[in-house]
């Protein structure tokens, strides 16, 4: 007890009472837009993890069973995916309505040779999972 009113209240303590009774602080910044309300966020999110659990289904499937039809998934899962990959990078981290379109334009056709690239690979060479079954052999 002697001890107790002799020492006081700590720093911490006295830091977090003025906390809570200070005024909330406004700020000045502009509004955050909430793309986590809205029922385009949900389905958005839900086909990432569709596009997840797909592409994990499609890895055994590439070993089994070989051949165009997985060839093609692949292509168009591996697209998607890194498309919305690299679509919360830049959501991320560019800032600024032109960079943000100029990175928006460039993703997009990014994806598009990407997916044309393997597509044209599928085609006219060996396809993705005799590439990697090659690979595997080295």
């Amino acid at each position: 007890a002697l001890l107790g009113r002799t020492l006081g209240p700590r720093p911490a303590v006295l830091a977090a009472l003025a906390d809570r009774s200070a005024p909330a602080r406004q700020s000045h910044s502009a509004p955050q837009q909430r793309h986590g309300t809205s029922k385009a966020a949900s389905l958005h999110w839900t086909g990432e993890r569709a596009v997840s659990v797909l592409l994990l289904g499609l890895l055994p499937a590439a070993y089994l069973f070989p051949g165009p039809a997985v060839d093609y998934s692949l292509a168009a899962a591996l697209t998607v995916h890194g498309h919305w990959g690299l679509g919360q990078v830049i959501t991320d981290y560019v800032h600024g309505d032109t960079a943000i379109k100029l990175a928006n334009t460039g993703l997009y056709v990014l994806s598009a040779v990407t997916f044309a690239g393997l597509c044209y690979f599928n085609y006219h060479d060996v396809g993705i999972c005799k590439a990697v079954a090659m690979l595997w052999s080295l």
